[in-house]
């Protein structure tokens, strides 16, 4: 019998950039992921389509999937033969249970990993600004479960935490924190030690409270602090306002949309993710290609007959060139051949192959592009989306310039979960749009919807003039370029 394997693998404490190389590696092998509430949905976003996933997801006093059940539900799925993905929050060896869970595998023979994760432990103090040591405040530090087994009362020797002089950190204590502080000012720590409690560590809508031992369980309840959150005191909480980066970030807490096909979205969500701003991945158009494209074929066959060749999108220069290498030629087959290119990043692509754009017009649209061209000696060839503006092919007309306007690909709208983004719409959410089928995708998804309190961060007039079709509020980027496009969102 072909038997699975099972990987632990920890999650971090939240950020998505916080999980290791190998954790990402494991889950991208994975044939079936078995996943804990604290696993944040960007993360689950990494987890192949194609692999089983399991919520387990357990709260405070809530385990609707008891541990042992967890435990052989793990040992059933590798004895199917499959590569098993056991996806915690944190560390899976902290106050994580996954010991207990290779305990069954161990018995029964089954292969298993653990691949370790960044503890909150550490990281959530980070990004509230507190350095868990610190050679003037303190040479330790100390992580202590402020969580028991149902029933039970804490067993923790407040009296020995107390002389360590070290910062203490407490996890799952949130329900508990009352009985932390008085049996650490019962055990004789003094009741201005500076003391804080943190949520949501490391996520954009994180909350702290800061204040002293005594006066802490009081500040937590006003602030309505709620699990997930951790406490932390000691002398080097008083250093959180001075290295408090996080909420310092220009995009902090801020909800924005991104609408771009799913292929292309990572960096922009990245680098909004970077500047602190929660980011939910709204795909509302996909690219095909045209896998039958005898147009297409025979163009490549007959490059020689044209001057130039056009490219309004990343996607073109990428089908062009793959389905150039698919008749067995390279760049060599461009020779006497210029290259326009909407923008930068299209252009970005075409270079991959070898070759460089000899025109990029400075406004990077194709108003601005089909100016660029209306000089040109043809025949052109534009390779491009089914449905794409208009402006070029009326400028050649025009201008009697012979051109081939070849579909590469079609653009499909997409049918996102539409519930939560209607929700961040009416909640006054940004939401980008670079081009104007992701206007047309993103109203589609969302239909009798009122898009008036939300703001779109456009590139480019052209898909401005969409969005305002559509009532929505717009700013337009100085640049068509996602660096530009940032620039506009913190703008608003």
């Amino acid at each position: 019998m072909n038997t699975g394997n099972v990987i632990l693998v920890g999650a971090g404490p939240g950020d998505p950039g916080l999980l290791t190389r190998k954790g990402l590696e494991a889950l991208r092998q994975a044939e079936v992921v078995v996943y804990d509430r604290l696993v944040g949905p960007e993360i689950l976003g990494l987890i192949p389509e194609t692999a089983e996933k399991i919520d387990v997801g357990k709260q405070a006093s809530n385990h609707p999937v008891p541990q042992d059940r967890i435990n052989q539900l793990l040992l059933e799925k590798a004895r199917e033969g499959k590569r098993v993905v056991r996806l915690k929050g944190g560390d899976p060896f902290l106050f994580g249970r996954g010991g207990e869970e290779l305990e069954l595998l161990r018995e029964n023979g089954i292969r298993f990993q653990e691949v370790p994760g960044v503890t909150s432990a550490l990281s959530v103090p980070a990004y509230a600004g507190i350095p868990v040591t610190h050679r003037d405040y303190c040479s330790s530090v100390h992580i202590i479960t402020g969580h028991a087994k149902a029933g039970a009362e804490l067993k923790i020797d407040f009296n020995a935490l107390r002389r360590t002089n070290g910062t203490l950190v407490f996890l799952m204590g949130v329900t508990a924190l009352p009985m932390i502080c008085k049996g650490l000012l019962d055990a004789g720590m003094e009741g201005n030690m500076p003391a804080a409690v943190i949520e949501r560590g490391t996520l954009p809508n994180q909350r702290k409270v800061v204040s002293t031992l005594e006066k802490l369980p009081s500040a937590a309840e006003e602030a309505n602090i709620v699990s997930p959150a951790i406490i932390v005191v000691g002398r080097v909480c008083a250093l959180s306002s001075s290295f408090d980066w996080f909420d310092n970030l220009p995009l902090k807490g801020r909800e924005i949309i991104v609408t771009r096909p799913a292929e292309r979205n990572g960096s922009l969500c990245g680098k909004l993710r970077a500047l602190g701003a929660s980011v939910t991945a709204c795909p509302c158009i996909r690219t095909v290609e045209r896998e039958d494209n005898p147009e297409l074929d025979e163009a490549l066959e007959n490059l020689p007959r044209y001057r130039w060749l056009v490219f309004t999108s990343p996607a073109g220069p990428e089908i062009f060139f793959r389905r150039l290498r698919q008749q067995h030629k390279d760049a060599r087959a461009l020779a006497g051949l210029k290259i326009a290119a909407i923008g930068p990043k299209t252009a970005g692509e075409v270079e991959k192959n070898g070759v460089f754009a000899d025109l990029v017009p400075e406004v990077y649209d194709s108003d601005h592009l089909a100016q660029a061209l209306s000089d040109v000696e043809g025949p052109v060839l534009l390779c491009r989306a089914s449905e794409g503006s208009d402006a070029l092919p009326q400028l050649f007309t025009q201008k009697g310039i012979p051109f081939a306007d070849i579909a590469c690909y079609d653009t499909v709208y997409e049918a996102p979960n539409s519930a939560p983004v209607k929700e961040l719409v009416k909640s006054g959410a940004i939401v980008t749009f670079t081009s104007a089928s992701t206007v047309r995708g993103f109203v589609k998804s969302l239909p009798d919807t009122d898009f008036s309190g939300m703001v779109g961060c456009c590139i480019g007039r052209q898909t401005a003039a969409e969005a305002e079709k559509y009532g929505i509020p717009i700013r337009v980027a100085e640049k068509a370029t996602m660096e530009s496009l940032i620039e506009c969102i913190k703008g608003v």
